[in-house]
C-alpha cells in the first residue's frame, strides 16, 4: 500500500514514507503498559522520532518516497554521529522496538 501511494503522488510532489523506531520510545503506552519506569529507563527520547521526521520531510518529496525507515538509521545517514543524546539514561541498555526483529541499535547492550 505504502509503494502504491507512493508512486500516485509523485508526480504531485506527495511523498509517502514510513518511520519506525529501532528502540522503545519514551511514550505514556510504555510507561502505562509497557515496563513502567523500568521500560521507560530502557528507551529513547520522543525527539528521535521528530528530528528523523524533520530530516525526511526535507528531502525532495518526488526523489524520496517510498521508503520504510528506522529513526536511528535515518540520523546516522543525516551525519549524527552520537544517538545517546536521545537515551533517557545516559549509558543505560536500551531496549529494543517489538516490531524490529533481530536488529540491535548503536549502543544496545541488553539481552
Amino acid at each position: 500500500m505504502r509503494t502504491g501511494i507512493a508512486e500516485e503522488l509523485r508526480e504531485d510532489g506527495i511523498a509517502s514514507n514510513t518511520l519506525w523506531p529501532r528502540t522503545l520510545v519514551a511514550t505514556a503506552a510504555v510507561q502505562n503498559l509497557l515496563g513502567g519506569a523500568e521500560a521507560m529507563g530502557r528507551a529513547r527520547k520522543p525527539e528521535i522520532y521528530s528530528d528523523a521526521a524533520y530530516v525526511i520531510l526535507n528531502k525532495p518529496s518526488r526523489e524520496y518516497t517510498g521508503n520504510t525507515l528506522l529513526c536511528e538509521d535515518v540520523l546516522l545517514d543525516s551525519g549524527v554521529s552520537d544517538l545517546s543524546t536521545y537515551n533517557c539514561v545516559p549509558g543505560g541498555t536500551l531496549g529494543v522496538d517489538f516490531w524490529v526483529d533481530g536488529v540491535n541499535p548503536p549502543g544496545y547492550s541488553g539481552p
